[in-house]
C-alpha cells in the first residue's frame, strides 16, 4: 500500500513563533499563507505544516496522488482504494470518504494511542 507523500500537521499556538523556530531547523515556506494561519515548510524531503486555530492535535498526513515536493504523480492509489483496504483489515475510519465518488477526497483515521492519522487526495 503507496500512501503518498508524507507531512506532520502540527497545531501551533503561534504561527509566526513556529515560522521563525522551523527556520533556524533550516526548513523554509513552501506553500500556504501566514496571514490565513497555514504554512506548510520544507526541508530536503521532510515537510511540516503549521496550523494555528484550525485543529487541537497533531496529525500525520499522507497525500495519495503526490509526491514530496506536491507534484501529481501519473499512477497513485486512490484514497477510496486505500480506505476499503484498510477496513478489510478491521481498521475504523473516524471519517469516511463517501461512496462512488471521485477526485479529490480525505479520511480520517486514529492509531492505538490516539494519534490522527489524515489521508488527504488532492487530485
Amino acid at each position: 500500500m503507496k500512501l503518498g507523500a508524507f507531512s506532520i500537521s502540527l497545531a501551533v499556538k503561534d504561527i509566526h513563533v513556529s515560522k521563525d523556530f522551523y527556520e533556524k531547523l533550516g526548513f523554509t515556506v513552501f506553500a500556504g499563507e501566514i496571514e490565513k494561519n497555514y504554512l506548510i515548510m520544507k526541508n530536503g524531503e521532510h515537510l511540516v505544516g503549521l496550523f494555528q486555530g484550525m485543529f487541537e492535535g497533531n496529525i500525520l498526513t499522507f497525500n495519495p496522488g503526490w509526491d514530496q515536493s506536491a507534484n501529481k504523480l501519473d499512477a497513485f492509489e486512490d484514497a477510496r482504494d486505500i480506505q476499503k483496504e484498510l477496513k478489510s483489515k478491521g481498521i475504523e475510519m473516524s471519517k469516511d470518504i463517501e461512496e462512488g465518488t471521485s477526485g479529490p477526497a480525505s479520511f480520517f483515521m486514529t492509531d492505538p494511542d490516539g494519534n490522527a492519522i489524515l489521508i488527504d487526495q488532492h487530485v
